[in-house]
């Protein structure tokens, strides 16, 4: 059991579901139903985890070199297993989405496709992988919105400031995973223009992140709460991306990573209590 959590990445699945369900909120201005909240959890949460086994299965050559101790270069689950899984959570999630209508289901459609096209294709592309995945980790705001047929300016900033903080998180990775990507010719940034631009890159987005997340009062009218955990996380990123520039090792960097999760988490609170009048 605790093989298959490690390919399934609980934090990172479970961040991708709140996602959605604080979309809903704030396209309602107010929690959103059981069903609705249901529903478009499951649908992101399950296809976040099902893309991420299925990303392990095409990188467990990469992974011998850079991450051994996985459970699929270990051997301690089979590819085939894994395989069955990530087919079987993809089905789930897009099933769910179409409990909640036609639009969430053809969303729900272009999100796998695009992650398919990631992890068979894009991930050599560097750059153009990252974009990818990080619009899929900004999408479930949009998502949310559509499940309740309500988007506003708040969910456009709150995806792009998303979009954005992943991205940086993203550059950053191909830094702890230069040995193993050069092998297999994986184009990332740090392959390609080295560590120190690539953690130069990732720190520029990150801080265009942080400028952008001072910009929703301006655009709607939030509630106060909305400042404290955005501070809180706006901080964290800088301090990440400080230490991002000063150290370029793969263990500092994996480390970097797990802190910038923490930070993203710290937002997606501040967007919730900031854009749903729920208090």
């Amino acid at each position: 059991m605790s093989a298959y959590l490690t390919l399934i990445r609980p934090p990172n699945t479970i961040m991708i579901g709140l996602g959605v369900v604080i979309g809903e909120a704030i396209g309602l201005g107010k929690l959103p139903g059981l069903p609705e909240a249901v529903f478009g959890f499951l649908t992101a949460s399950l296809m976040m985890a099902g893309t991420m086994v299925a990303n392990d299965v095409y990188d467990v050559e990469i992974d011998k070199v850079n991450s051994p101790q996985r459970p699929l270069p270990s051997g301690t689950v089979r590819t085939r297993d894994a395989v069955v899984l990530a087919v079987a959570l993809s089905v789930a999630a897009i099933g769910f989405s179409a409990l909640l209508g036609l639009w969430t289901f053809l969303t729900a459609l272009l999100a796998l496709a695009l992650m398919v096209y990631y992890n068979t294709r894009g991930k050599k592309t560097g750059l153009i992988g990252n974009a990818v995945v990080s619009f899929n980790v900004a999408l479930p705001f949009f998502y949310g919105g559509l499940a309740v047929n309500s988007i506003g300016p708040l969910l456009f900033i709150f995806s792009v400031v998303a979009f954005l903080a992943n991205f940086a998180r993203e550059v950053a990775k191909g830094i702890a995973d230069v040995k193993g990507d050069n092998l297999r010719q994986v184009r990332t940034l740090a392959v390609v223009r080295g560590t120190k631009v690539a953690a130069l890159t990732s720190t520029g987005l990150f801080i265009i992140a942080v400028l952008l997340s001072f910009l929703p009062p301006f655009l709607e009218t939030i509630s106060w709460l909305y400042f404290p955990p955005v501070i809180i996380a706006d901080v964290g990123f800088l301090y990440s991306a400080y230490r991002l520039v000063g150290d370029q090792t793969p263990e500092n960097v994996r480390a970097v990573k797990r802190q910038v999760l923490l930070w993203m988490l710290l937002g997606l609170v501040g967007f919730l209590l900031g854009g749903a009048a729920i208090l």
